[in-house]
């Protein structure tokens, strides 16, 4: 899909002569364009949640939370935290280092098949501080703090906690090779740091579009930032 996003954004901007991005431009475009779109999947579910609320939604094939859902889930990871040194109730949140991606958002930490509650710092002081509110084995609870997981209640030996989490998509790298001569670079594919988009296909317009509104910012063409625009308001009202 990033072949053809690029192919498009090029024929796009060379129609009309605004200029031409290189590949190291159009990959960092391409990252925060798919961050974009990424972010915007959390405001549309939360969207569609509000609609079936309000008995506004539709069902089956029209059930559009379904469909977000179900997107959202692609990028849902489940591991094992690491244990933080010799603290038996420390455990590191997820990252590239720990278990191989970083976390966009925790959704539900487990131990032993039970859900951990989520308690802000503030409030773990409070709650540790009567035996009839402090967690407990049957209740028990967790903190965060920068990086670090703090379970409670704190036991001799360290337990399996197991974290459900929505991972951040890797980042879109257009690789290819330069046949020197000036030449267009080549569309490689093998190379070892190749990574395509994360998004699903349905998302290529809107991929397009924002990726065109960074390209129009940089090269100082507002009548391409206002064109993908108007083009991606467009989209995004259908959708709705």
């Amino acid at each position: 899909m990033i072949n053809d996003i690029r192919n498009t954004v090029l024929a796009v901007l060379n129609k009309n002569n605004y200029g031409y991005i290189s590949p190291q431009d159009f990959n960092l475009y391409a990252q925060q364009a798919q961050m974009d779109l990424f972010e915007d999947y959390f405001y549309a579910y939360n969207y569609q949640v509000n609609k079936e609320n309000q008995r506004t939604s539709g069902t089956d094939y029209a059930d559009i939370k379904k469909g977000y859902a179900e997107v959202i889930d692609f990028f849902s990871v489940t591991s094992n935290l690491t244990q933080n040194g010799g603290a038996t109730n420390s455990f590191f949140l997820p990252s590239l280092a720990t278990t191989g991606s970083d976390f966009y958002l925790i959704n539900k930490i487990f131990t032993g098949g039970i859900e951990l509650e989520r308690v802000n710092q503030s409030k773990i002081l409070l709650l540790n501080s009567s035996p009839l509110t402090a967690p407990s084995t049957m209740f028990p609870a967790y903190t965060t703090q920068g990086n670090i997981a703090t379970i409670y209640p704190v036991s001799s030996a360290a337990p399996t906690i197991t974290c459900q989490y929505i991972r951040y998509p890797k980042p879109p790298k257009w690789t290819y090779v330069d046949l020197g001569n000036n030449s267009e670079p080549v569309f490689d594919q093998t190379q070892p740091d190749y990574q395509d988009f994360e998004l699903f296909p349905d998302d290529a317009t809107d991929l397009t579009m924002k990726i065109l509104q960074y390209a129009g910012v940089s090269i100082r063409e507002a009548s391409v930032v206002q064109y993908a625009g108007a083009a991606e308001a467009t989209e995004t009202n259908s959708e709705k």
